[in-house]
């Protein structure tokens, strides 16, 4: 393995599916890896584009918040996740110590989950009354009334777990595969806090350059505002995807 040049390495690291970098099980949703971000002809990561207008989110979401979130600190990410790939080849063709070692393997943990969370984020809301908000119908719809008790007591968790992130983080809605059931938990960073074994449905991002150009320091108004732009028709594709359906 010391051999192996940037693009073995980058090829390597993408054979073993992007899910491996945050949490487990993506290979569950049924997205492609070229959709996760995954550049097989060029043997590296890549920022997929969005799918949909910069100010396709307003109100809710303004067009300047999303250029500079998505072409600027999710750019950011994928350039340090490829690099964190480049530094760890380097190291394992030329040798370092075990610091160094450490400090390159915590950039990919933390680079590879800000990758693959804001990859997810984009691709979980649609324009208000155009594919956003609502509430879930079908399958899902019935797994939150039974797991939560209601729609609006899922609402009310997930939105307080994300306004009670300390710092920056994450909210997800998740399939926990071993108790079978939807459970919400907390993320610190683009990386902490999870346990094996979840499958990503729903993110919610709350670092505060996901809204503090419109909503200041008032997470808990972003939050409300984020529920209209919940593509509820793609989370239920991937809660079904999570079930092998």
């Amino acid at each position: 393995m010391n051999n192996l040049s940037r693009r073995e390495a980058l090829g390597a690291m993408g054979a073993l599916g992007a899910g491996t970098l945050a949490m487990g099980g993506l290979g569950r949703l049924g997205l492609s890896r070229e959709r996760l971000g995954w550049d097989e002809a060029a043997g590296e990561y890549t920022l997929p584009d969005l799918p949909y207008a910069y100010d396709a989110l307003e109100p809710h979401i303004d067009a300047q918040t999303m250029r500079i979130h998505h072409d600027k600190h999710h750019a950011g990410y994928v350039r340090g996740l490829n690099g964190a790939l480049s530094k760890l080849a380097e190291l394992r063709s030329a040798g370092g110590d075990q610091p160094t070692l450490q400090h390159w393997e915590r950039k990919l943990s933390f680079n590879g989950g800000g990758h693959i969370n804001h990859t997810l984020f984009w691709l979980g809301m649609a324009p208000a009354g155009s594919g956003g908000g609502g509430r879930p119908g079908d399958a899902l719809g019935e797994r939150i009334d039974r797991d939560f008790g209601s729609f609006d007591k899922f609402a009310w968790q997930f939105k307080a777990a994300a306004a009670g992130v300390e710092g920056s983080g994450w909210g997800w809605l998740a399939w926990e595969t071993l108790g079978q059931r939807l459970v919400v938990v907390q993320m610190e960073n683009q990386q902490k806090l999870l346990f094996a074994g979840l499958v990503p449905i729903l993110g919610v991002d709350v670092w505060e350059h996901a809204y503090y150009l419109k909503y200041q320091n008032q997470r808990g108004a972003y939050l409300d505002a984020f529920m209209n732009v919940v593509k509820w028709g793609e989370v239920s594709r991937r809660f079904r995807a999570a079930l092998g359906g």
